[in-house]
């Protein structure tokens, strides 16, 4: 194994002090559990909190992007290892102002079940009003048939984005909980990988695959994709994935969609971009209309080679809140 850590078992909690050392003007550690990372940014009174959480070895999420018009706050577990229910009921507490708490977070067993654990002790012991939006967008992992199935990847990130505005704005609990629902409703995420990655702990790749082949559907902790082919061009790795979305959620001409090209940890910026440049054609030739294009590192699998894209079809209310500032550690906009 070669990687630029420290011990392995310090591995996260030094990235934890690394985040707040780096953007301690957006983001703070909480003093009851150092495993749970808070807004430090002014938060408006009876706004609904929204936290999230998850294994670690995944930035920029799931820590990444908490802050100012997105998440309140996250707790993390060892790498690709559910946080405890203990340091998720303690994040909930402190992410509550007065309105409620949104549990918005990856259908992944271990979080689930702690999460659901969480919640009972928080709803028995402080009575906070919790309600969860479970994201379910990788159109790989189950059929549509069985789709409460199906894994949460990157487009988490729209939903954690476009709820985070909508308790900006002052919607109540169960509004920031309809929008969130109906955000992951209409997104799609379907990835590929080229290569492995090593957790600290482990100090070996979670899987092989062939330098001349490229795994399709892969999970980002390495589960099974839907078929192993021969290495592709990026136009086809573009057509397969988008052509695989679409099959699942359907999109004609005069609609809208965001559009993310995510690296998985070790893919060039510079071919994400020849990636996006053919998605980019394909849904122009249909009339599709692409609104804030996101191309970048927005959930990795420590280093794994390869790449997701996600498609989110958006209304008015979408768009907007997809507009809507933010600011976070990893993710920083204006209105546009």
């Amino acid at each position: 194994m070669k990687k630029i850590i420290n011990a392995p078992a310090d591995f996260v909690d030094e990235v934890l002090e690394g985040i707040v050392l780096a953007y301690g003007d957006k983001v703070r550690l909480s003093e009851k559990n150092r495993r749970v990372l808070l807004n430090n940014q002014p938060i408006a009174g009876n706004k609904v909190g929204i936290v999230t959480a998850g294994g670690s070895g995944h930035l920029p999420v799931f820590l990444g992007y908490v802050g100012k018009g997105m998440l309140d706050g996250c707790t993390v577990g060892n790498v690709f290892a559910s946080p405890s229910a203990a340091a998720m009921a303690d994040m909930i507490r402190e992410c509550n102002h007065g309105a409620g708490v949104l549990c918005l977070y990856g259908n992944y067993g271990g979080d689930v079940l702690n999460l659901d654990m969480a919640r009972e002790e928080i709803s028995f012991e402080d009575d906070i009003e919790t309600t969860v939006a479970l994201v379910r967008d990788d159109v790989a992992s189950s059929p549509a048939a069985t789709s409460a199935k199906r894994r949460g990847v990157a487009g988490m990130v729209y939903a954690f984005k476009i709820a985070g505005a909508a308790a900006e704005n002052g919607k109540n609990l169960a509004e920031v909980t309809a929008v969130a629902e109906k955000a992951l409703a209409n997104t799609r995420t379907m990835g590929v990988a080229l290569t492995p990655c090593v957790v600290p702990d482990v100090g070996k790749p979670t899987f092989q695959i062939a330098d001349d082949e490229i795994e399709v559907g892969m999970g980002i902790h390495g589960e099974p994709g839907i078929e192993v082919r021969k290495m592709m061009s990026a136009d086809e790795i573009a057509s397969t994935l988008l052509e695989k979305i679409l099959a699942d959620m359907p999109i004609s001409n005069g609609d809208e969609v965001s559009v993310m090209v995510n690296g998985l940890g070790a893919t060039p910026l510079e071919e994400q971009l020849l990636v996006y440049r053919k998605l980019h054609k394909i849904l122009q030739e249909k009339g599709v209309k692409i609104f804030m294009p996101h191309i970048g590192e927005f959930a990795t699998s420590m280093e794994m080679a390869g790449l997701s894209v996600s498609v989110i079809k958006l209304d008015d209310e979408l768009e907007s809140l997809l507009r809507a500032p933010a600011s976070t550690p990893f993710y920083t906009n204006s209105n546009k």
